[in-house]
């Protein structure tokens, strides 16, 4: 039998990260290893194990786990960073950039990154355009297999934090979602769930490159976590 994959993930605590970790618990073929810089509660059974360490020793942290890939959950907000450029950028682009050197010097070979859609460099607001500052950057450092998932508005609870405008916007995206249509159904709401399926699913598929994804295909890529078709891992068992 063959080692499991050993899975990076980065954001365990968020709501994303909280979704991978309760994935895992039934991929006996997986070793998923959280980075955070505070303790969040694991679920029970699975491979998984928490490392918590200041962001200042996570380059010697990620030397020790030596990942095969990286999941990428990591981001705060224009209020958590105090409304500073400074601050908001050192999180989502340079912590973020931090972690795939440090993973890639360590031998990972992929990166799956939760970005957002719209991102881009020439984009106005600065949460996009930080996220698009991001995507390229990454594309720099050379992993075979770079993942952008590039969700909208996301759907479900966050433990301990209290967003007003994020659960009125969630109690209205059905309706929102009704209207979305061709090109802008890339900004309907979608769940927590299905993005987290989708991100470790791209830890388990073949093809090398650069793969952006956006609603329908994020849908697409967590409906293969499951598929053994798809996902290679009847390959790596053999």
């Amino acid at each position: 039998m063959s080692e499991p994959r050993r899975i990076l993930l980065v954001g365990a605590t968020g709501l994303i990260g909280g979704k991978v970790m309760q994935l895992a618990i039934r991929r006996p073929e997986l070793r998923l290893m959280a980075l955070a810089r505070r303790e969040a509660p694991l679920p029970l059974g699975g491979r998984i194990e928490m490392l918590v360490a200041e962001p200042a020793n996570w380059t010697d942290a990620i030397a020790a786990i030596a990942p095969d890939a990286v999941i990428c959950a990591l981001g705060t907000t224009w209020r958590d960073a105090g409304q500073d450029e400074a601050e908001f950028r050192a999180v989502d682009l340079d912590l973020v950039l931090l972690i795939a050197r440090a993973a890639k010097a360590a031998g990972a070979d992929r990166f799956v990154v939760v970005s957002s859609v719209g991102a881009a460099i020439s984009a106005k607001q600065l949460y996009l355009r930080v996220k698009g500052e991001m995507e390229q950057a990454l594309g720099k450092v050379g992993f075979r297999r770079l993942d952008i998932l590039q969700p909208s508005l996301l759907r479900g609870p966050r433990s301990g934090v209290r967003r007003p405008w994020e659960v009125l916007a969630q109690m209205f995206s059905p309706l929102a979602d009704l209207v979305l249509h061709g090109k802008r159904r890339r900004f309907r709401a979608i769940d927590a769930d299905v993005v987290a399926a989708a991100a470790l699913n791209c830890t388990l598929e073949k093809p090398g490159g650069r793969f952006p994804h956006e609603y329908d295909d994020i849908h697409r890529m967590a409906a293969r976590l499951d598929d053994p078709r798809f996902n290679g891992m009847e390959a790596q068992d053999a």
